[in-house]
């Protein structure tokens, strides 16, 4: 079958392997779609940071080259051994975590948070960049037939986005703001909407994804002709409750930290390249508090069904589809170049 592997920094390929086969507790899925991840985007640019190049992942077992994406959607062709819940035809997505099961966090529950944990499409066991997966039964969830394969494509993301609101302090009623409209940020965006905020602000450079947060219900702020930190004060006398940071640039999660009230939080929901210091003191004085989060757990039903409520719409989003064989020029380098383009769909059928 064809599939897009990873081979280091800009080389990524499109590849014959072999078919993954659905063995005992598999769930074997013909992908339909599957989208470019921000996570993907870091590991095109400057990768290795989640896949294993040197040594095998500890799970897995697999290392470099591996097959990529993780926010895909498709069809059961074939069940292993053992699986109940799922048979050929059935529409459904997979949440792409890999975990022990047997450490303090997996325990607890916290199976984002496993000592050795992975993403499928990341980490080796396959992935949406090809034209079929095998899952672990336990990880697949069906859905509805009101949901196009599109819509099933942007679960996985959107599962980023309420599981940041989720585990923030955020409150009904609450303002607001978002560091960075790229895909993420606009779904947090629709999360906040969702979870009844009463004002929420998108701080955002490109005058496209902007105008995107704002057609999302967001009022958008232009960091290059306002001072923004000043202005979110201004606008939220003295600070947002809780400021999400989108971007992974180091001056604006200082930024970040600025715009919030005094007790309020930031929630860092981006993976950082480099190193972003901050000087203690604006979270000491102001006794903010700064918290992150990795991945979801436990939010793809609920997901699901906020999509059938109308929400994390792929008609607002997704602004490209494309094939396999142009993943490289139409896919990851128009993500870095073109700043309109927000969430790019790629389908092994086309």
């Amino acid at each position: 079958m064809q599939a897009v592997r990873w081979h280091g920094v800009k080389d990524i390929r499109v590849e014959n392997i072999e078919e993954p086969k659905a063995l005992k507790g598999k769930v074997k899925i013909k992908v339909e779609w599957c989208g470019i991840c921000g996570s993907d985007l870091h590991e095109y640019a400057a990768g290795p940071i989640f896949i294993p190049k040197d040594s095998p992942h500890p799970l897995t077992q697999e290392k470099a080259p591996i097959v990529m994406g993780h926010e895909f959607s498709g069809q059961v062709v074939e069940v292993g051994e053992g699986v109940t819940k799922f048979k050929p035809g059935d529409r459904v997505v997979v949440e792409p975590v890999f975990a022990c099961g047997e450490c303090t966090a997996c325990r607890q529950g916290k199976y984002n948070l496993c000592e050795k944990m992975g993403f499928l499409g990341l980490a080796g066991g396959g992935g949406g960049f090809s034209e079929y997966v095998a899952a672990d039964e336990r990880m697949v969830h069906k859905i509805p037939d009101t949901l196009s394969f599109e819509q099933g494509a942007l679960v996985e993301p959107s599962a980023v986005a309420l599981y940041a609101v989720r585990q923030s302090q955020f409150k009904v009623g609450d303002r607001a703001v978002v560091f960075g409209a790229g895909p993420i940020g606009l779904l947090v965006i629709e999360a906040l909407k969702a979870s009844g905020a009463s004002r929420i602000y998108a701080v955002e450079l490109s005058a496209e994804r902007r105008n995107k947060a704002e057609e999302l219900g967001a009022v958008g702020l232009n960091p290059a002709e306002t001072d923004v930190v000043s202005e979110i004060r201004r606008l939220t006398d003295g600070g947002a409750d809780v400021v999400f940071e989108v971007t992974g640039v180091p001056v604006v999660l200082t930024q970040a930290i600025q715009s919030t009230k005094l007790g309020g939080q930031i929630m860092i929901v981006s993976i950082f390249e480099k190193e972003a210091p901050i000087h203690p003191n604006l979270v000491v004085m102001q006794e903010r508090n700064i918290a992150g989060i990795i991945g979801y757990r436990d939010v793809f039903p609920a997901v699901i069904n906020l999509m059938n409520q109308g929400y994390f719409s792929a008609e607002k989003l997704v602004t490209k589809r494309i094939g396999l064989k142009d993943i490289v020029e139409q896919g990851f380098e128009a993500l870095l170049k073109e700043k309109n383009q927000v969430k790019i769909l790629v389908s092994p059928n086309l």
